[in-house]
């Protein structure tokens, strides 16, 4: 079930640089070679649900969990949210995205963000976009790693594939991909979503960054 921030005047000092699929910055050393992204074979797993009659809900319970909707489109939340889940396991398509293609993006009416909080805290996002021929597809789906395991993405994809077939979706699509927590496939097996189709081809990867150098 993947922004580019505008500076104002010039900076005194070494120019910090973006570290790609993190959102942190440090300083550069010309010493230090460029972290280049490595050619990896990737497959890429195409999931769908037909409706409620496959559906499996998490039968767990996970006291003080709220699941909201975020109503009003924020492309700093949108990064975040992006880049808080998406960091371990290679999302960067849209860490390129300016801030007004964020914005654009999130005020689509066919685009609904809905947040997991844990206790108040984000615990974990689902992007979905409702497509054509009453089908809906769960574009990102995930949790912050300190919140896996507890039973949190059970309960919310099953929130998920329940109020999208409320609202009357006939069918629900998502893919996954071996870079992506292996708990994904599992959870989205789980819920009664079945394998459709899956490809394998050569994908830019950045490599993974030492614990403590990601902060």
């Amino acid at each position: 079930m993947r922004i580019q921030w505008a500076g104002g005047g010039p900076i005194a000092g070494p120019i910090a640089e973006p570290r790609l699929g993190t959102g942190v910055t440090r300083e550069h050393d010309p010493q230090e070679p460029a972290i280049q992204p490595v050619e990896t074979q990737v497959t890429t797993y195409y999931l769908e649900l037909r409706g409620l009659e496959e559906f499996k809900p998490s039968g767990r319970g996970v006291p003080d969990l709220e699941i909201r909707e975020a109503r009003i489109a924020s492309p700093e939340l949108g990064r975040f949210l992006y880049t808080a889940v998406g960091r371990a396991w290679g999302w960067t398509d849209r860490l390129s995205w300016p801030y007004s293609k964020w914005l654009a993006h999130l005020e689509r009416p066919e685009v609904e963000v809905w947040i997991a909080y844990l206790g108040g805290t984000i615990a974990g996002y689902v992007e979905l976009e409702r497509q054509p021929e009453e089908s809906v597809e769960i574009a990102y789906f995930g949790l912050l790693r300190q919140f896996m395991g507890m039973g949190i993405g059970g309960l919310l994809l099953s929130d998920t594939v329940e109020r999208a077939f409320r609202a009357g979706a006939r069918r629900i699509s998502l893919d996954t991909c071996s870079l992506d927590s292996p708990r994904a496939m599992e959870n989205y097996r789980a819920r009664g979503f079945k394998l459709f189709h899956e490809e394998t081809a050569p994908r830019d990867v950045p490599p993974a960054s030492p614990d403590e150098a990601g902060w």
